[in-house]
C-alpha cells in the first residue's frame, strides 16, 4: 500500500478514487474548507488521523479506520460505503453512518444524531453511543457490550441480537422485526410498541408503559421496575420475576408474574392470562385471574 503520512489536506476531494493508500496522522482540516477527501475509493486505511472536515467517506469498499477522530463538523462521514471496519474512533458529527454494509465498529465513542439509518450488517462491541433516532431501518445487527444514551433508538430495525448492553432510550424497536435481547438493562417510555418477533432473555425492564400491540412477544425470566400499564393489546408469553406495577388489557397469550400492583380487564377483546404466582388474591377491580 502507498503510504501518505503526517500531511494536512483542505481541499475539495483531496484523495478522491484512491486505491490501496495508507494514511497515517494526517489531518483533514484547513481553510479550504474542502469536502468529500477519499470519496470513491477502496482499500483504505485511515490511522490516528483527524477529520475536521464534511462527507469525507462516500461509496468507499475495504475501509479500515482506526485510531481518529471525527469531529463535530465532519458532517455524514460515512455513508455508502461496502466492508468498513471501524475501531477506538470518536464519531461526533452529525449522521455519521448511513446506508453502509457490512460494519464492524469497536471501541468507540459515538455522538451522532441519526446515526446508522438503512444499514445492512452491523456488529458494534464495546462503544457508547449518544443518538436521537439510532440506527432507524437498519438490518442484520449485533451488539454487544454496548452502553447507548437517547431518544427513539431502533426504530423499524430486522434481524438483531442484542447482548450485555445499556440502554438509556425512548420508543426503542418500535415497529421492530425479529429481535433477541439478552442480559441487557432497557430503561426508557413505551418499549417497543408495535414490534413483531421481540424475545427478551434475562433483562432489566425500566419505565411506563412498555411492550403494546406487540405481536409474538416473549420475555423469559425478567425483571420489570416501574413499569404500568404494560402489555396492552399484546400477543405476549412472559416470565417475570419482579412485582409489575400494572398490566392492562393483554390480547393474548400468558403473563406470569409474582405481584401486580393492579390488572385492568376492561376491554372484552383482552383474552391473555394472567398468573400470578406470588399471591393469592389478585385485587383487579372485580376482574379475575389465574393464581397459580
Amino acid at each position: 500500500m502507498k503510504v501518505i503520512e503526517n500531511k494536512v489536506f483542505d481541499m475539495e476531494r483531496a484523495l478522491y478514487g484512491s486505491s490501496g493508500l495508507l494514511v497515517k496522522d494526517c489531518s483533514f482540516d484547513g481553510p479550504a474548507d474542502g469536502e468529500s477527501a477519499l470519496k470513491e475509493a477502496e482499500n483504505i486505511e485511515a490511522q490516528h488521523c483527524f477529520f475536521n472536515l464534511r462527507y469525507p467517506f462516500w461509496h468507499d469498499r475495504w475501509l479500515v479506520i482506526s485510531g481518529s477522530e471525527m469531529t463535530e463538523l465532519c458532517r455524514a462521514a460515512l455513508w455508502y460505503c461496502d466492508n468498513v471496519k471501524v475501531e477506538d474512533t470518536k464519531l461526533h458529527g452529525i449522521k455519521a453512518l448511513r446506508e453502509c454494509r457490512n460494519v464492524h465498529i469497536r471501541n468507540c465513542d459515538i455522538v451522532s444524531q441519526e446515526f446508522g439509518w438503512s444499514v445492512r450488517g452491523i456488529c458494534m462491541e464495546n462503544t457508547k453511543a449518544v443518538s436521537e433516532y439510532f440506527m432507524m431501518r437498519s438490518e442484520n445487527l449485533t451488539f454487544r457490550d454496548v452502553c447507548f444514551t437517547g431518544k427513539y433508538s431502533f426504530q423499524y430495525i430486522k434481524n438483531a441480537v442484542f447482548e450485555n448492553c445499556v440502554f438509556d432510550t425512548k420508543d426503542a424497536f418500535w415497529h421492530g422485526e425479529n429481535i433477541t435481547v439478552k442480559d441487557s438493562v432497557i430503561k426508557g417510555e413505551y418499549l417497543a410498541w408495535y414490534s413483531e418477533g421481540l424475545h427478551l432473555i434475562k433483562c432489566k425492564i425500566i419505565g411506563t408503559q412498555p411492550f403494546c400491540y406487540c405481536k409474538n412477544l416473549k420475555l423469559t425470566d425478567c425483571e420489570m421496575i416501574d413499569t404500568d400499564l404494560a402489555f396492552e393489546k399484546s400477543d405476549v408469553k412472559a416470565s417475570i420475576t419482579t412485582k409489575i406495577d400494572s398490566i392492562k388489557n393483554p390480547l393474548s397469550g400468558w403473563i406470569r408474574v409474582p405481584e401486580a400492583g393492579e390488572i385492568i380487564l376492561d376491554d372484552e377483546n383482552a383474552k391473555g392470562e394472567i398468573f400470578i404466582t406470588g399471591q393469592q388474591t389478585c385485587g383487579d377491580s372485580g376482574h379475575m385471574c389465574s393464581c397459580a
